[in-house]
């Protein structure tokens, strides 16, 4: 009797059962260490460009008008990636993806870091940006081979890898432009990418999950209709969109009050900043952990109500630069801590389609990022920085109201997808 109930155990649950047991042998703290040095790494590429621009423009004969297409085109092309590459990793095996695009990543590096005319200079910049979107196949893979316990703080440690490329990028270019000149920027970040490449290909597990058959339109379709039906996505998403234009706002225009009297700093110093943030990113793991045990809804209450109350310190910036940075440090480890539980609640629904869900949710970080950045520097050419940060407080304000709205909302799903 019993014999007959083990062998009648249907196939599927057998592979889901190694698949649930699978990720507690695999995804070790060194596995995810690597995996946010690697995403680190890729993201920073998009924006060591920033603090470059005046040399640039010098080397290239370009208009300081006009210098600003470099970041436009880097920008576009990543969120082209998000939409053309990352969902690949739900149709093909996605350590071949990640391996594949780190080595054209390291080739796109050195044609930036040799380029002989402005031509050149724009095609390598824009594969670097397409191929940044690595970070997001690195972290789907995270998740799905993590086990369900430790989900959110595997996601977390990794997104602080990405978190942490972004601000210290600004940083590593200036250090490096002062030693050696601009271009390298580009050549050393090739031989680090190609040094974390090798070290991928030896450690990253086999990526033997069983996949959906899906011609490449309709995968890319299927992300739209992802959209559609998942409403965590949609609630997860926009909350994104709201907090990743503070973000933009922020790191954006901060630039403009530094550079100016009473402080007039130097691009490496106002660059320095980035360390604060970097600082408040750290705490980004801590929340996954959280949104592990279930607390998920708590920990964006209390993340979206410092991040209203960042700005009250930021707003001091012309009588204090260490009111500054502690405002930095809270902005950062508030949209961090929401950016983490975003995905790690967004993750328990369609296994099967991470990589896709990924996208669609990244989706929203760029439009996010791309509007506070747009709309932050108009502002304080108008109104000034107190324009600014009234703009990012009254968006945060608008985080806050929506997460009220949508909150017994997301607590039914959440409650259904922990029942299934």
């Amino acid at each position: 009797m019993v014999k007959e109930k083990i062998t009648s155990i249907d196939h599927r649950d057998m592979k889901t059962a190694h698949l649930q047991i699978k990720p507690r042998s695999t995804m070790t703290r060194y596995m995810a260490l690597l995996f946010a040095t690697a995403c680190g790494m890729a993201v920073a590429n998009i924006y060591f460009a920033q603090p470059l621009l005046d040399s640039l423009a010098d080397e290239f004969g370009m208009t300081y008008s006009s210098i600003g297409i470099i970041m436009t085109i880097t920008q576009l092309c990543y969120a082209a990636g998000l939409l053309l590459l990352v969902p690949l990793g739900d149709l093909v095996n996605r350590r071949r993806l990640i391996i594949g695009q780190m080595l054209l990543s390291v080739l796109s590096l050195i044609l930036v870091g040799i380029a002989p005319i402005v031509t050149v200079l724009f095609i390598g910049l824009a594969a670097v940006g397409l191929l940044a979107v690595v970070t997001q196949v690195l972290v789907a893979f995270a998740a799905t081979w993590a086990a369900l316990e430790e989900r959110g703080r595997i996601v977390g440690l990794v997104q602080s890898g990405i978190v942490i490329g972004i601000l210290l990028a600004r940083a590593f270019a200036g250090v490096l432009t002062d030693l050696a000149g601009w271009r390298s920027v580009y050549l050393v970040s090739a031989v680090i990418m190609l040094l974390i490449t090798g070290v991928l290909f030896r450690v990253l597990p086999r990526d033997d999950i069983e996949r959906e058959s899906l011609s490449y339109a309709n995968l890319i379709r299927s992300m739209f209709t992802l959209f559609i039906q998942e409403r965590i996505l949609r609630i997860r998403g926009i909350l994104a969109l709201l907090i990743f234009i503070v973000f933009g706002t922020l790191w954006t225009s901060l630039v403009l009050p530094l550079s100016t009297e009473p402080y007039s700093l130097s691009h490496t110093a106002i660059g320095a900043f980035g360390l604060a943030g970097a600082a408040g990113a750290l705490g980004a793991a801590r929340a996954g952990s959280l949104a592990d045990k279930g607390l998920g809804q708590f920990t964006t209450c209390i993340a979206l109500v410092l991040l209203f109350i960042s700005w009250f310190f930021i707003s001091l910036t012309e009588h204090s630069l260490i009111l500054l940075i502690i405002g930095i440090m809270i902005l950062d480890l508030s949209v961090q801590a929401v950016h983490v539980t975003n995905q790690s609640m967004i993750f328990t629904v369609r296994p099967e389609a991470r990589s896709r869900l990924t996208a669609a949710y990244m989706i929203f970080y760029s439009i996010g990022s791309a509007t506070g950045s747009i709309v932050s520097t108009s502002i304080y050419a108008n109104y000034g920085w107190n324009g600014v940060c009234l703009f990012g407080a009254s968006i945060s304000a608008i985080a806050i109201l929506y997460w009220i709205i949508t909150y017994r909302l997301t607590e039914q799903i959440t409650v259904k997808s922990d029942t299934k």
